[in-house]
């Protein structure tokens, strides 16, 4: 078993319940277990700021399925949940899904780049990723909580039931 974590992020079609919706399929994935999952975090979109706030949460799996196979499956999930891929990369979305580390691998493919290649930079990323694994080390040896201190929040908030 390899622990990984994935980053979930929706801003379209009711982004918290496509969020839960992601938390079911995932734990349903094969050999694969949940082992945590950060709360759900409202950020400021990347990119084009004329769309929807976004929802985050990271979540952490252990899995024997590969890196590929693991990001087939969860593309399959995205398109399930109405995922369409378009020009825009950071337009809004249904349901974003994200291989952000597998294990301490390091991986360079044209389908996927293992550290994620904006992990280090992206608030909504860190913040619930610190939530769930403080002590984490990145492959490289860059300590999560180095991290935090170096990128500011920037209005992510964790949502709670009376503001979401």
């Amino acid at each position: 078993m390899v622990r990984c974590f994935i980053g979930l992020g929706a801003n379209l079609a009711q982004p918290i319940t496509q969020l839960q919706q992601a938390l079911v399929a995932i734990k349903a994935l094969p050999n694969t277990k949940l082992v945590a999952a950060s709360s759900f975090y409202g950020s400021k979109p990347m990119g084009p700021q004329d769309q929807p706030d976004y929802v985050n949460a990271v979540v952490a799996v252990d899995t024997t399925l590969t890196p590929l196979d693991l990001l087939n499956r969860l593309q399959q999930i995205e398109q399930q949940q109405g995922r369409q891929r378009k020009a825009d990369r950071w337009g809004p979305r249904t349901l974003d899904l994200d291989i952000l580390l597998y294990g301490q691998d390091i991986l360079n493919s044209e389908r996927l780049t293992i550290p994620h290649y904006g992990l280090s930079q992206r608030e909504f990323v860190l913040y619930p990723l610190a939530e769930i694994a403080p002590e984490l080390i990145l492959p490289n040896g860059t300590v999560l909580q180095d991290l935090l201190t170096q990128v500011p929040k920037n209005g992510l908030c964790i949502l709670c039931n009376s503001c979401s």
